[in-house]
């Protein structure tokens, strides 16, 4: 079955003043919609057709590098989408807020390793939160549109938070001002989101 462009549970509005409404549509309805045309164009007619957008992650390496491109773009922003919310921000809770501060510390050392990493990604990339084989996180950066399921990955792991630092993600609002964007970023994350991912990852 092809892949799809997923629909978002809120409008281009929603996430405003942090996010603007025009990145917002563009971004979705532009950039994530391209992703998906040249992943289904890629691998049309090849057994590539049958996996999900996972599977075709966690194998990457066996494919020409259109669908690790778009396919990395089709998985990286449908998880982008789902991670924020209108009523997002603040910290989480519960089991994933222990882990967090197990792993680093504190919340305020996560939230500044993160911010590092998003801010040191030379070029187009995104920020990551995962969860590596061990049940251990780990927090990194990835070039273009690659991610850490993908088995050619620096940094393997379930990735259950991330963030796009492509200009494209924040031009429009932010200029050449990454650190702003990636400062309100954590108004809009959606932790419960984020919580269940790790939940499914452990």
């Amino acid at each position: 079955m092809a892949h799809q462009l997923p629909q978002l549970s809120y409008l281009y509005n929603s996430l405003e003043p942090y996010i603007d409404s025009r990145t917002m549509e563009i971004h979705h309805s532009k950039h994530h919609n391209a992703y998906v045309t040249n992943l289904n164009n890629a691998i049309a007619g090849t057994d590539a057709e049958n996996l999900s957008i996972e599977e075709l992650c966690k194998n990457i390496s066996k494919y020409p590098v259109a669908v690790r491109n778009n396919g990395g773009g089709h998985f990286n922003h449908s998880l982008f989408w789902k991670i924020m919310s209108p009523n997002g921000g603040g910290m989480p809770h519960g089991k994933l807020l222990d882990a967090i501060i197990s792993n680093f510390g504190s919340f305020e050392n996560f939230k500044e390793k993160f911010n590092a990493a998003a801010t040191t990604r030379f070029g187009s990339g995104w920020a990551w939160l995962c969860v590596k084989s061990d049940k251990s996180f780990a927090v990194c950066s990835s070039p273009n549109q690659d991610n850490p399921l993908m088995d050619i990955s620096e940094c393997p792991g379930t990735p259950i938070l991330g963030l796009d630092v492509w200009e494209h993600a924040y031009y429009l609002n932010y200029q050449n001002r990454r650190p702003d964007y990636i400062s309100a970023f954590w108004n809009v994350i959606n932790w419960a989101e984020v919580s269940r991912l790790f939940e499914s990852a452990q």
